[in-house]
Order: C-alpha cells, then sequence, then structure tokens
C-alpha cells in the first residue's frame, strides 16, 4: 500500500508552512509506504507536480494538506470546485479571478477519503476535527480538484484534502498525529476494515 502526502511551502510572507512541517513530522505507517513532497503555492507549479508526483509513484492513497489560517481544527474537506479566485498572488506573483481549474471539467468532485471515519478518530483522539464544505479557491482548492480530477479514472485509489490550522492552534505533534489518522483511515478503507459511521457532520449555514 503506497500513499503519497503532500504539504506546501510558504506563501504570504510567512517563513513556515504548518501543512509542510505536518506531514513531514508523519511517523512511519505499518506496513505501508508513505511518500511526501513539498509543492510550490503556484496555480500552475502545483497542478504540475501533482501530476508528476501521481505518474510517478502510482499510489493507492492521496492526501493533500494545506493551512487555513484562520481555522481552529482539522479541516476534512468534502469538495473541491472547478473555479479559482485569488485573493492575494500566488508565490509567482499570479493572481486569477473567476477561472477554471480545468476548463471543461465538472463543477466539483467530491472527497473519496472515508471522512466520517476520520472525523470520529480524530475526536476520539482528543484532536478538534471538522468536516467542512469548501477549500477556498485559492491554491489548495485547485490542487485538491486537479487531483481529484487525474484520478477519477483510477480504480480503488483514496484520495482528498486536509487543513490544519497554525501551530498555536493546533501544534505540530497534534497535526502529524491528525494526519496518520486519517491515513489509518483510508487505508483501512481500502482493505475494507473501516466503515464509515453515520455521524453527522453537517452546517446550518
Amino acid at each position: 500500500m503506497k500513499v503519497l502526502m503532500t504539504g506546501f511551502e510558504p506563501f504570504g510572507g510567512d517563513a513556515v508552512n504548518e501543512s509542510w512541517d505536518a506531514v513531514r513530522a508523519l511517523p512511519p505507517r505499518p506496513d505501508v509506504e508513505v511518500v511526501t513532497a513539498r509543492l510550490p503555492v503556484t496555480f500552475a507549479g502545483a497542478v504540475d507536480a501533482c501530476r508528476q508526483l501521481l505518474a510517478l509513484h502510482a499510489p493507492d492513497v492521496v492526501i493533500a494538506v494545506g493551512l487555513a489560517a484562520g481555522t481552529e481544527a482539522i479541516r476534512l474537506e468534502r469538495v473541491a470546485v472547478n473555479v479559482i479566485d485569488a485573493r492575494i498572488a500566488d508565490n509567482d506573483g499570479v493572481a486569477p479571478v473567476d477561472e477554471p481549474v480545468v476548463a471543461g471539467g465538472p463543477a466539483a468532485y467530491f472527497s473519496t477519503l472515508p471522512l466520517k471515519a476520520g472525523l470520529t478518530a480524530l475526536r476520539d483522539a482528543g484532536i478538534p476535527a471538522v468536516v467542512s464544505n469548501s477549500a477556498g479557491t485559492y491554491v489548495c482548492n485547485t490542487v485538491f480538484y486537479a487531483v481529484q480530477h487525474e484520478l477519477a479514472a483510477w480504480a480503488d485509489v483514496r484520495s482528498g484534502f486536509v487543513h490544519v490550522p497554525r501551530a498555536d492552534v493546533v501544534d505540530q505533534d497534534a497535526a502529524s498525529r491528525a494526519l496518520g489518522l486519517v491515513v489509518d483511515a483510508a487505508v483501512g478503507a481500502l482493505r475494507g476494515r473501516v466503515a464509515e459511521p453515520r455521524t453527522a457532520a453537517g452546517t446550518e449555514h
């Protein structure tokens, strides 16, 4: 079983990006090969890098991880939308507005990770977590959508996106443990050992 996990380089003037710190601190998983990669915070570069990584590694599980500076919990993202609407420029100085991630692609893709199983595992471990219904319209959503689009024709691959908060909200150790639990849930689902619990995680707005 091979798992591909990606985080991002710093952006927006920050010296670090907690998504990459959490990914690279992930401890080894038993019976699972984990491949990690740091993506550029650029619309074109991140998508190209993901396509190359998928072709090179042919993973069974893909979990892209990004930073959500304003959140107070690990966010298991449910849906990627086919739109880029950048509030700030990426690290190439590019800021597309109202452009598709993939021209002519579907309006959206859903995560194929076992979100409710992951949510339950995180909460049972005392790690604050939610299922989120918007991954934004910046590079995180672009990577999420592009990966789901690329994998749409692949069989038996679980993939999706996770946002981590700032380190002063959820520290690196907890964020890495959270990602490990998400990996375990995805691998368990592929092996038929993990089922999605019927647990509510919706919002009222």
